[in-house]
């Protein structure tokens, strides 16, 4: 066994002998989702492409665990709170989520400190509410990051909790260590005029070196900026326990950030656009249909790179705590450069009968 895992699991047992006194401020949760997949259909073509959201080879299959969550959380006070959540797939354990909140640090408002979540997709991920199908599209295709080591500030605007904010002030460097001086601000509204209907606008500016002109002569060379701006908007509909349905849409911007041609250099913004459309309905006491379709370009100014992504399932409950999920995911893609043409490219088709289930 190697060094991490005992450390981990040594951890762990020390933290659970601590929950298990009574009256204990500690309280452990634990779940854990994976697959048996079957590839069923892949064109060869895809090797060479960026942005997939259903790679692998053909008929590759297996079991797989895509995620296992150990979460700890602390009432140290009537004021603070701490989180200290490991995330584990195949590999040694990571660290998730590890901050402090400061309850009421002002009339209305917490304070929270460390790696947390960001605020781009808490809510529209909760809509969605299918974590262990797939991550939220802005996730999924890396447009934003699920965590952040940095402070933020997360209350309500109006004192009936219709309007709340969120702001966060990170590294842009998720669960790593940072390595370099540039940051990134993000913050949303969050509007709830009713308790079925919620909405958030979003935005964040991610903060980067400049780079070099490559059409500059002068020494040293003149610089562009590459600064990144996203937005994105999120409307969804919910009746508890019965339907849940929801759109995102996300616009990135980077400032040069698409450079093309020779003697000149053509520097363009590289703009990203994707749209998220899902829903999940009760068919039964324990079955429910889920599907959802996104679209995603990564760049408006180039050409054959953008994707149609389409998932669709079943969700029986064997338990209220474990839930399995035959399903099927999908992507299409744009046709490729081949020769002094083009040629199209066949779908990605996954077969997976999923298992989600709550152990802790």
């Amino acid at each position: 066994m190697n060094r991490p895992l005992s450390i981990t699991i040594l951890f762990f047992l020390l933290l659970c002998s601590a929950a298990a006194q009574e009256s204990s401020p500690l309280k452990i949760s634990g779940y854990m989702m994976g697959d048996l997949y079957y590839n069923a259909v892949r064109d060869t073509a895809i090797a060479g492409m960026s942005n997939l959201a259903a790679g692998g080879a053909r008929d590759l299959n297996g079991f797989q665990f895509r995620r296992i969550y150990l979460t700890f959380d602390n009432t140290i006070s009537s004021t603070f709170v701490s989180r200290f959540r490991l995330e584990g797939t195949t590999g040694a354990p990571t660290i998730k989520d590890a901050y402090l909140q400061w309850k009421g640090i002002f009339r209305g408002s917490d304070l929270f400190f460390g790696i947390q979540p960001t605020p781009a997709f808490e809510v529209s991920e909760g809509y969605w509410g299918y974590r262990s199908l797939e991550k939220s599209s802005l996730d999924l295709r890396g447009v934003v990051a699920s965590r952040d080591l940095g402070i933020s500030l997360k209350g309500k605007i109006t004192d009936d909790g219709m309007v709340r904010y969120w702001v966060l002030y990170g590294n842009n460097s998720g669960v790593n260590a940072e390595t370099d001086k540039y940051k990134r601000l993000y913050g949303h509204i969050d509007l709830k005029p009713t308790e079925e209907v919620r909405m958030t606008f979003y935005a964040d500016y991610k903060m980067l070196a400049r780079i070099n002109d490559p059409n500059s002569t002068s020494i040293p060379k003149a610089t562009l900026g590459t600064d990144v701006l996203t937005t994105a908007f999120f409307a969804g509909y919910a009746e508890e326990q019965s339907l849940s349905i929801g759109a995102e849409v996300f616009y990135q911007t980077a400032p040069n950030g698409y450079l093309h041609g020779t003697a000149p250099v053509i520097a363009e913004a590289k703009d990203a656009v994707g749209i998220s459309l899902f829903g999940h309905t009760r068919l039964s006491e324990e079955l429910r249909a889920v599907c959802r379709y996104d679209y995603y370009d990564p760049n408006s100014s180039a050409s054959h790179d953008v994707r149609h992504y389409l998932l669709a399932g079943l969700h029986w409950a064997a338990d209220p705590r474990v839930a399995v999920i035959p399903n099927i995911q999908a992507e299409s893609y744009e046709s490729v450069p081949s020769g002094s043409g083009t040629r199209s490219v066949t779908p990605s088709v996954t077969a997976r009968v999923t298992v989600h289930y709550i152990f802790l």
